[in-house]
Parts: C-alpha cells; sequence; structure tokens
C-alpha cells in the first residue's frame, strides 16, 4: 500500500503467493488438536481462513487510520487532490493483494459466502468496504466535507472558472465504486452515489439556477434569457459526460428543464407574440427547443400562433379591399386576392419549418388559421362561396393564353400555389362548378394556355379530391376532341355535295351531362347568311346520331365578320348577337331600336347593351334615341377589332347560374350519402345520421343541418327510409 513505486520481484510475489497459499492449505495449526479427523481438517482450515481474513480486515484498517489523520486539516480542492491520490494508490495496491490472495477468495471466502454468512468479501471488494467504513465516512460524515468540496468546485466551473475536471471525475467514480449490493456483489450498485453526492448535487443545482435565473430575468429581455437558458442546459449535459455518472442524466436534465423553463414558462409564452411580430427567427427556434423540453410547454404557443396567423390574414384582406369596405362584399381582383393570402400563408409557413421545425401541432395550428381567414374575411362577408369563387377565377386567368407567366415552370408553380389555397377551401364543390364554368369558356374560345397546364391541374384537383371530382372535367376534353374529328367529317362531306360553301366554320357537339352550359332564354332568329350552314349540319347529325337532339348555344358562339363598305377592310370578331345585328346592315344604312328587335328576336335589354358595345367602338353612330345608323367614316389602327366582350348581364347570368347548380346538386349530393349510410347501417338515430352525414361531405363541402334534415324528410316521402315503429328519432333503410 505504501511502497507502490518501488514494486516488487516476480520472485518476491509468488513467495508471498505461496505463503498465503500454504497458511490456507496447511492442516496443522498452532496451538491447535491433533485431531486428524476430516472434520476436524475442515475446521482448522475454517480457522486459518477466518484468521488471514481478519488480519487482512486489521491491515486495512491501521493504513486508513493515517489517512485519516492526514486528511483532517485539509479543505476543498486540497482534500479532493490528497483523497484522489490515495485512493488511487489504495485501490491499487488492494487490487495486489487481491492478487495474492486469490486462494482466499476462491475457496474460504467463496465457502463463506455460500453458507450465508454475512460481511465476508473477496480481498478487493474487502478493501472498498473497509475503505469506506473507515476513511469515507469519516471524511463525508463532517457536513458533508468531501461531497461539499465538489459541489464548491462544481459552482466555480459555472461561474465561469476553470477547474480540474479529471480529478472531479476521479472522486466521482469511486463514489459508484463503493457501492456495494450484498444480493450481488459483482453487481454495481449506485447508492453511495446517489445518497452522498447525486442528491446534494441536485439540490445545489436547483438552488443556484434558481438565483441565476431570477436575477438575470430581473436585468435582461427574455430573449437574452433564452439565449442563457440554453447555454446552461449545454453546459450540464457536457458535464454529465466529462466526470459526473450518465445515470444521473436524466434527474439533472428535468431538475435544470423545472427551474430554468418550466418555472419561467409563463414569462416565455407571454413575450411570444412579441417575437412573432418582428420576425425573430433565431429567438423563436430557442424558445421552440426549450419549451418542447417541457409536458404543454408548446400548447399555448401553438395557440398563439394559430391567432396570430388568422389575424395577419384577416388584415391581408383588410388592407386590400380598404378599410371602408367592412361590412360589404366588395368587387376584389382574384389574382390580389390569392396573393395576399399566399403571402401570408407562405410566411407562416417558413415559419413553422424553419424556427418550429415542421413540428405536427404547429402545422395543425397554420392549416386552421388559414382555414378560418380563407373562407371567412373581410372580402367574403358572409357569403361561403366567394372565396371558392375568386380561387377558380384566378386559375383561370393562369390558364388564358394571355397571362404572362413566361416559362411553363412558373405557370406550375403558380398552380401548385393555387392547390395550397385549394386545400383550405370548405366549399370544394363550389370551385369545382366555378372552374367548370371557367374551363368550359376556354375551351370553347380555344384559350387554354396549353393542354399541358391543363391536364397538370385537373392531375391536381384528382390528387386532392378523388376521381369523381374530376370526371366532368375530364369527359370536356373528350367531347373537344369528338367536336373536332366530327367538324372535319362535316367539312369533307360538304365539300363533296355542295360547292356554295363559302363560310370557314367550326362546330362544337358537347353532352349536356359534363358541360355547365345554359341554353339562351330568349328567342333567336337565325341570320339567313349562315342558315344554310345550320340546316344542313342538323341534317347531317341526326342521320349520324338519329334519336339526339341538338339544343343550339348561340349565346356562346363567336363569329368573324368582313367589312367591304369601307376603304381599308377590317375584321370584326363578334358574339352571335353583334353578327345578327350587323348582318342586318347589309340591306340597311339606318335601324330602329324595335327593328333590330323584330330583325334578331333578341330581348330589348340584352339588344341595348349589344348596341352599346358597338357604339362604343363606333361601328355604329347613336345620334338620335333608339336610332342606329353604320358609320361610314368608321376607322381603326388595329385590323382584327375584338368586339366580344361579356356583356354585365351574362356575366351577373354566370355567377347566379353555378351557385344554383351548386344548391341543386348538394340536396342530391345530401340524399345520396344518407341512402349509401342508411343502406349500409340499415338503422340509424337521428343524431348519429346527422353527424355521419357531416362527417362523410365535409370533404366536399360543410353542409347545413337544416338542410340534412329536408333531405331525410323527403327521403322518407319517396320510402327510401322508414321511421321505426315506437320510437320518434330512429330510421330504417328501406330495401
Amino acid at each position: 500500500m505504501t511502497k507502490l513505486q518501488t514494486g516488487v520481484s516476480y520472485t518476491k510475489y509468488m513467495n508471498l503467493y505461496t505463503v498465503s497459499y500454504n497458511y490456507c492449505t496447511s492442516s496443522k495449526m498452532q496451538g491447535a488438536s491433533g485431531d486428524q479427523s476430516g472434520g476436524g481438517i475442515g475446521h482448522r482450515t475454517n480457522l486459518m481462513g477466518s484468521d488471514l481474513y481478519n488480519n487482512l480486515i486489521r491491515y486495512f484498517v491501521n493504513h486508513l487510520k493515517t489517512l485519516k489523520t492526514q486528511s483532517d486539516s485539509l479543505q476543498d480542492e486540497a482534500l479532493l487532490r490528497y483523497y484522489a491520490q490515495e485512493w488511487d494508490r489504495y485501490t491499487t495496491g488492494a487490487n495486489y493483494i487481491n492478487r495474492l490472495f486469490t486462494y482466499l477468495n476462491r475457496h474460504w471466502v467463496k465457502r463463506e459466502r455460500d453458507e450465508g454468512r454475512k460481511g465476508v468479501y473477496p480481498v478487493y471488494t474487502l478493501a472498498l468496504v473497509q475503505w469506506k467504513t473507515n476513511f469515507f465516512m469519516h471524511v463525508q460524515s463532517k457536513n458533508q466535507k468531501l461531497a461539499g468540496a465538489i459541489l464548491r468546485l462544481i459552482e466555480r466551473q459555472r461561474n465561469g472558472e476553470t477547474i480540474d475536471q479529471g480529478l472531479v471525475k476521479k472522486v466521482v467514480d469511486s463514489f459508484v465504486s463503493l457501492g456495494l449490493d450484498e444480493s450481488d456483489i459483482n453487481k454495481v450498485s449506485y447508492e453511495v452515489y446517489r445518497d452522498h453526492l447525486e442528491a446534494p448535487f441536485l439540490d445545489a443545482t436547483d438552488k443556484y439556477y434558481r438565483q441565476e435565473s431570477e436575477k438575470f430575468l430581473a436585468e435582461n429581455s427574455v430573449a437574452d434569457y433564452l439565449k442563457k437558458a440554453e447555454e446552461r442546459l449545454r453546459e450540464e449535459e457536457d458535464r454529465v459526460e466529462r466526470y459526473m455518472n450518465t445515470n444521473t442524466r436524466k434527474a439533472l436534465i428535468q431538475k435544470c428543464e423545472h427551474v430554468l423553463i418550466r418555472e419561467h414558462a409563463q414569462l416565455m409564452w407571454d413575450n411570444f407574440q412579441q417575437l412573432l411580430d418582428y420576425d425573430k427567427d433565431e429567438d423563436l427556434q430557442r424558445m421552440y427547443a426549450l419549451l418542447a423540453r417541457i409536458p404543454e410547454g408548446l400548447e399555448p404557443l401553438r395557440k398563439n400562433f394559430e391567432e396570430h396567423v388568422k389575424r395577419a390574414g384577416l388584415a391581408a384582406v383588410q388592407k386590400l379591399i380598404g378599410e371602408g369596405a367592412a361590412g360589404t362584399t366588395p368587387d376584389v381582383d382574384p389574382k390580389a386576392y390569392v396573393d395576399a393570402l399566399l403571402e401570408v400563408h407562405q410566411k407562416n409557413s417558413e415559419t413553422v419549418t424553419r424556427s418550429f421545425r415542421g413540428e405536427a401541432g404547429f402545422v395543425a395550428s397554420l392549416d386552421k388559421a388559414c382555414r378560418e381567414f380563407v373562407n371567412r374575411n373581410a372580402a367574403t362577408g358572409t357569403s361561403t362561396t366567394k372565396s371558392p369563387e375568386l380561387l377558380a377565377k384566378h386559375a383561370d386567368a393562369l390558364l388564358r393564353k394571355n397571362n404572362k407567366m413566361a416559362e411553363e415552370e412558373d405557370l406550375e408553380s403558380a398552380l401548385n400555389k393555387v392547390m395550397v389555397l385549394f386545400k383550405y377551401i370548405d366549399d370544394k364543390d363550389v370551385f369545382q362548378q366555378f372552374y367548370t364554368t371557367k374551363l368550359s369558356k376556354r375551351l370553347i374560345h380555344g384559350v387554354s394556355a396549353s393542354d399541358e397546364a391543363e391536364a397538370s391541374m385537373i392531375s391536381k384537383l384528382k390528387e386532392a379530391c378523388g376521381f369523381e371530382y374530376t370526371n366532368k372535367l375530364q369527359r370536356m376534353f373528350t367531347d373537344m376532341s369528338l367536336s373536332k374529328d366530327l367538324t372535319d367529317n362535316f367539312k369533307e362531306r360538304m365539300q363533296q355535295n355542295h360547292d356554295d360553301m363559302d363560310i370557314t366554320f367550326s362546330i362544337m357537339v358537347l353532352g349536356t351531362n359534363f358541360w355547365p352550359l345554359n341554353p339562351p332564354t330568349h328567342d333567336f332568329i337565325i341570320p339567313q347568311d349562315i342558315l344554310p350552314v345550320y340546316t344542313r349540319f342538323s341534317q347531317y347529325y341526326q342521320q349520324k346520331h338519329s334519336g339526339r337532339k341538338l339544343t343550339w348555344l348561340w349565346n356562346y358562339s363567336k363569329n368573324e365578320l368582313r367589312t367591304n363598305y369601307l376603304n381599308q377592310k377590317y375584321i370584326l370578331m363578334t358574339s352571335s348577337w353583334q353578327m345578327a345585328v350587323l348582318l342586318q346592315y347589309n340591306n340597311n344604312d339606318t335601324l330602329s331600336l324595335d327593328e333590330l328587335v323584330n330583325a334578331t328576336a333578341i330581348s330589348k335589354d340584352i339588344l341595348k347593351q349589344v348596341l352599346a358595345v358597338l357604339v362604343k367602338a363606333k361601328i355604329l353612330i347613336n345620334e338620335e334615341t333608339d336610332q342606329y345608323d353604320l358609320n361610314p367614316n368608321f376607322k381603326s389602327k388595329k385590323i382584327r377589332i375584338n368586339l366580344n366582350t361579356p356583356i354585365k348581364a351574362e356575366q351577373k347570368a354566370e355567377s347566379t347560374d353555378v351557385l344554383k347548380t351548386v344548391d341543386e346538386d348538394r340536396k342530391y349530393v345530401i340524399q345520396a350519402s344518407i341512402v349509401r349510410i342508411m343502406k349500409a347501417r340499415k338503422t340509424m338515430k337521428n343524431q348519429a345520421l346527422i353527424q355521419e352525414v357531416i362527417t362523410q361531405i365535409s370533404q366536399r363541402f360543410t353542409p347545413k343541418i337544416p338542410d340534412i334534415k329536408k333531405a331525410i324528410d323527403h327521403l322518407l316521402e319517396k320510402e327510401y327510409i322508414e321511421r321505426v315503429e315506437g320510437t320518434r328519432d330512429t330510421f330504417a333503410y328501406v330495401a
């Protein structure tokens, strides 16, 4: 123990080992009786083993007395250095002694322990037990002198001083080594470490950080405190790695999280809005990372973030329409509206990804807030159909030839952004109907940006809502392809049979069930100039498809007229109504309003709007009330002049017709849903049925409970379902 530096020769080591062996196996012992029986020999061997074991105890005790005396005058780091030095010497010496007494361990100690004797250990463990009893407890019992010295050194390190971490680790490891599990001495026991070091260490940690955090917050901002807390937690993680036992990690981090985060969580929650307002990304990241460590730490942030996003969305729309428009449903530019909503979503989506690591709770808060302000804002008023209408109009503008998207990638990106908002639309059926109407106009007038872009958008809608949602859209493209073939075949036939065909034309035959097109609400007298073509095609189609009925949609047709009465020839692009009016001037220079009504059968209200466009373009002159003259001096810088602009009556009718169609469709969707549910369940209570209908349909639109009740009453009347006898609120399916 005291001469480790000089060491021991191999010969001397073997001599000592042999003496130990002989002593343990000797059958004679001074002063013992000469009984040579087997029992007597075993008894003497036991006595010899016990005697040798007790001498070892006395040796360890005497050695440790010296250490106790020398340690009494030492304090703090000096005590730790002395303790660590002597611990190294003692454990090394004990290891050598343990090897010398291998035979004692293997036979006498093993037999004693097998027989259940307490307090007998292998020599190395015995050395540790004696160290704990005769030296460790002596030093530690004086106001936790040893643990106190470690804690003061750790506090100095927390205060920024440099300490000997290797020294601390040696002493800390000794606490672990001194633990002893009586039931299994080979098993590591943390009892000594836990009672004598870990418990006071955790208490000291609690006290230190409680004082520091309160003082720091009194003098600094919350943002600075977040940095400090993050730094301190990192330090404590590092401390466990460097010299504390790894079993302390969980308890230490929990203690730090409680004192540094839980105790000040309310202050962090209160300052969260300020960080959001000023886009303090780094501070938001720190706050998220800290509060994520404690139970329910993030929930107040999620709620606050949801309200923040909702306020930002509502404010963006309010700014767009102007303060004075509140309480009304103003006209809003679809692009500006969509851009305003997307800007709010994109900014806050980036915040979720960057500051909150894309955490599911914050994603849900963002989605909930966006769904709220996308469907209900200053532009929509109380209407739930305004947002889907504006989004569909914006999509229509993107997919037209005259959009400003230079590259296909830009258009694809813009369509993806449309789908971002589409996800939040409650009434997806309204969007569907407006989109279908707009698509029909693009296809009829040939103004689609590209077939690829149209197919891409339909694919996105199909992916979001399923095949049924886009079935009609895809059938519309099929009709366009069939119509082209039909027109080509008809022209070929006419060229064979008629030589007087001097009108260039194309015809689209569109399925009534797939196209949201309404025939004109008034009569129309077909001008003589196009009557032969009209008649011949009608006859050709009836021969080809007997039994089908053609309904001519003059209100969607368009024409090109060539002027022959001016020096400069112009091409006028017109609607059917404008064509019918202008063709009357082939035989007249001036016509009254009533004469034009009689000649065309167009209603007076619509005809006035048609004439107003022609007068504004200076094709006609209106110098006298209800009298319209052909302008002989018409001039224009353009050779091709587009007169075919939508009239107000048509624009207003389109929106009204769409919403009317949506209402009708919803009735059937609700009824079909009820029948499907009842067919599967057979019987169901009223309230459960209503909830199930809402659940099934809510992906498409949010059904109103009165509408569901009306549908139930209608199905009762039609005998699809019936009330169960003896009950008031239970229905049964009628097979």
